[in-house]
């Protein structure tokens, strides 16, 4: 019995995109070889040009996965905070602390942005700024932060801050101990969203 289209379609495209994520965190998206991953895929590269446009769309459709996978751990972890402030906190720095891992600090962090440009204008994007902005805007009514801040500006901000602190990780020369430089002063500059006692009129 033939599979539906649809599913024929889903599997050629995953099984692209699994080969292609093995080539690009292991060599690089520039050593990586189409004719390769095609070829450990068993298809053509008239497969991945039907699909995907090019070596570029795939590593787009590499990076939505990928992104994907980071959230769900993301959330994971942001989920066992014991206070909502605690939560955004952990959302920010676990993704952040991410850059250590090889895969993701290769194709994450060093060859998207060299290749797609800045992760602020990434279809993804838009979405975690408008959950941060939420969450800001929680926490505004909770009166936990500043009440004149906007949200929506702040959390462009945050997002912008966390990808650079990202990528200042994958770049080093000694990503460990960059890491825990960059953290502790991401949650500094987090602190100071937080409202001071008798700094506003209530």
């Amino acid at each position: 019995m033939h599979k539906p289209r649809k599913e024929m379609i889903a599997e050629t495209r995953a099984k692209l995109i699994a080969a292609a994520r093995h080539a690009f965190g292991t060599t690089g998206y520039a050593d990586a070889s189409m004719d390769d991953f095609t070829a450990s895929a068993g298809l053509t590269r008239g497969a991945l040009y039907h699909h995907f446009g090019d070596k570029k769309g795939l590593l787009q459709a590499v990076i939505a996965e990928i992104d994907g996978e980071m959230a769900a751990r993301v959330n994971e972890v942001a989920s066992k905070a014991p206070t909502r402030w605690q939560h955004f906190v952990d959302e920010c720095t676990t993704y952040i602390e991410m850059a250590l891992e090889p895969e993701i600090q290769r194709i994450m962090f060093r060859d998207g942005p060299a290749v797609l440009g800045d992760p602020a204008q990434w279809p993804n994007a838009n979405a975690c700024v408008a959950s941060m902005a939420d969450h800001l805007a929680t926490l505004q009514e909770e009166g936990m932060v500043v009440a004149s801040l906007d949200p929506e500006t702040a959390a462009r901000l945050i997002n912008g801050a966390s990808s650079q602190a990202s990528q200042r990780i994958a770049n080093s020369k000694n990503p460990e101990a960059t890491s825990k430089k960059v953290v502790a002063a991401f949650k500094q500059l987090l602190e100071g969203l937080l409202k001071k006692p008798g700094s506003e009129p209530s």
